[in-house]
């Protein structure tokens, strides 16, 4: 990831895709933008970003065909998909494809701001974790070296981390804090890193309910309004329960406390 971040702005509305690239510009950030799909999957090719937005709806190639090939090729790209036409069912599919993050229309300056700080607080974070991991393992590596040419007895060096610290346990659920899996019973579940970090949010502070911008905050890093928040929270929860329910509308893990947040189970 280069020092202050690359950003890519996808958006056929030339005056909104030039306002954002100025504030965003402003923030202290590189900026290229694209007006259509194509342009945008063409760029993408040829140059690396840390960061896509771009708006749902385009003339070209939808968003959500933009965003699926996108993952496809490159699954560690954030991508915030944008509109001004709020619709649940468009949400998920979005972030069934894997997109971050999900805004409405109008944008505001701050909030773009603050938002993509989080995204690039949160890749620096990944970044220096597979650092020490790496190191770690080298360090091991080497010590089970000397210890050989030593001719000393192999110490049982254990690569795998401590389970107490690996997995959070809680009733039928246990999350992999390593390899960010969930074990719902004896089944193995893959989910996207932001619903991971729903999940996980949910399981550290349960069986206590936890508040909508609580949610938002420690899952995505931002404050936000508590409309906007019960917003992105349900489309999130939403996306959680399809992976992991057996039944999502009538969830088993996961209960909506109807004004304030949402619980998960553990009994």
């Amino acid at each position: 990831m280069s020092d202050s971040g690359h950003i890519l702005i996808i958006d056929d509305e030339a005056s909104l895709r030039q306002t954002l690239a100025r504030i965003l510009q402003r923030a202290g950030f590189e900026v290229t933008t694209a007006s259509g799909g194509k342009e945008a999957l063409e760029l993408i090719h040829q140059h690396p970003f840390d960061l896509v937005y771009m708006d749902i709806r385009m003339p070209d190639i939808s968003g959500l065909e933009v965003l699926k090939s996108i993952h496809t090729n490159l699954p560690e790209l954030p991508v915030i998909l944008f509109t001004a036409q709020p619709d649940l069912h468009s949400a998920v599919d979005a972030l069934r494809s894997g997109a971050s993050d999900y805004l409405l229309k109008p944008l505001k300056p701050a909030d773009i701001i603050e938002r993509t700080k989080a995204i690039f607080a949160k890749l620096e974070r990944e970044h220096r974790k597979k650092e020490l991991q790496m190191q770690i393992q080298a360090l091991q590596s080497d010590l089970r070296n000397l210890e050989i040419k030593e001719g000393a007895e192999q110490s049982p060096i254990d690569d795998a981390p401590d389970p107490s610290e690996r997995y959070l346990k809680r009733g039928k659920l246990s999350l992999d804090l390593h390899t960010r899996r969930v074990i719902v019973k004896d089944r193995v579940v893959s989910i996207p890193p932001t619903a991971f970090d729903y999940l996980l949010a949910l399981a550290r502070h349960a069986p206590n309910i936890v508040d909508y911008q609580t949610l938002v905050a420690e899952a995505q890093g931002y404050d936000t309004d508590p409309r906007e928040a019960q917003e992105l929270a349900k489309w999130h929860i939403h996306h959680i329960r399809e992976m992991l329910e057996m039944d999502a509308r009538n969830p088993e893990f996961i209960i909506n406390v109807r004004g304030k947040g949402y619980r998960l189970i553990t009994d």
